[in-house]
């Protein structure tokens, strides 16, 4: 694909959606005002057609939102940073590497903004959150200097790095991410995909994690070890970071693990996520 196409991907649409209106279609849409709400049943957006890999385009028709789904249909890749804010790296008493720590989810983590989160039973006694800045690829990439890095952002959004932390613990899988994080649907995000023409800085940036109600992460992404920038140029250093995949760049400080007494998640509780600028997701967790 060229350049020109891959561009015109990331410059179609200031906030893309993927919905399902009152017919029952499945569609992309272009949200033209900021997301209020966590559902956004009833906004108005244009229709777009195409896809990440193809890129959008308008087409002039206005639908309503019945049901919001999860703006990508499927993934390439999801990649995920692990202790990239400074404050999280002190509650945790963990040195801060001289590169990020990176594990990755499979595509079956990804999940909508709304959707409920199935829970295995093996997965329950120690379940956290994780409120999180996630970036998504707008073209390839592959030996990125830091200088050009965001030109490669098709856009920001919200996301929730959900976390079986009985999984992370040296005594039961020896202190590994990945397989904690890798259960199905434990990568909602959403509400939007937000064009980077209205994110000028992603390092300036309120993120809010609440349960039921209770603020329990509330940072500024300022806070960052490794840039969002750095990121992607580490990621493609010597390897191709392929377009759609969707980067989920660390969680501040407040999870449940380092809470006195613990703030693990129970069936039932809801998860929200808020960033400035990109809106809202809201998750059940039901035990299974």
């Amino acid at each position: 694909m060229s350049f020109r196409v891959q561009k015109a991907a990331a410059e179609s649409f200031q906030r893309l959606v993927r919905f399902v209106n009152a017919q029952g279609s499945t569609k992309f849409g272009d949200l033209k005002t900021k997301p209020t709400g966590v559902s956004l049943a009833g906004a108005e957006v244009e229709v777009l057609e195409g896809d990440v890999g193809n890129g959008f385009r308008g087409t002039g028709k206005i639908d309503k939102i019945q049901k919001l789904l999860c703006p990508l249909p499927q993934v390439h890749a999801i990649m995920c940073i692990g202790l990239n804010y400074q404050k999280h790296a002190t509650e945790a008493n963990l040195r801060v590497a001289p590169y990020p720590v990176l594990f990755t989810k499979p595509a079956d983590a990804l999940a909508g903004p709304n959707e409920d989160i199935p829970v295995h039973p093996d997965a329950q006694s120690m379940l956290d959150y994780e409120g999180e800045l996630t970036v998504v690829v707008g073209k390839d990439a592959k030996n990125v200097p830091e200088s050009d890095a965001l030109k490669y952002v098709l856009g920001y959004t919200v996301g929730n790095d959900i976390s079986a932390r009985y999984f992370q613990l040296p005594e039961t899988s020896g202190g590994q991410f990945c397989y904690a994080k890798s259960f199905d649907k434990f990568c909602p995000i959403g509400p939007c995909i937000v064009s980077p023409s209205l994110i000028p800085d992603p390092q300036k940036l309120q993120l809010v994690t609440k349960v039921n109600g209770q603020v329990r992460q509330q940072t500024e992404t300022s806070d960052m070890i490794f840039s969002v920038a750095k990121i992607i140029s580490h990621l493609s250093r010597g390897r191709t970071l392929r377009r759609g995949t969707v980067i989920q760049t660390g969680t501040p400080s407040g999870v449940g693990l380092f809470m006195e007494p613990k703030g693990f998640l129970n069936h039932g509780d809801v998860v929200e996520v808020s960033i400035d600028g990109l809106g809202s997701i809201s998750n059940k967790m039901v035990f299974e």
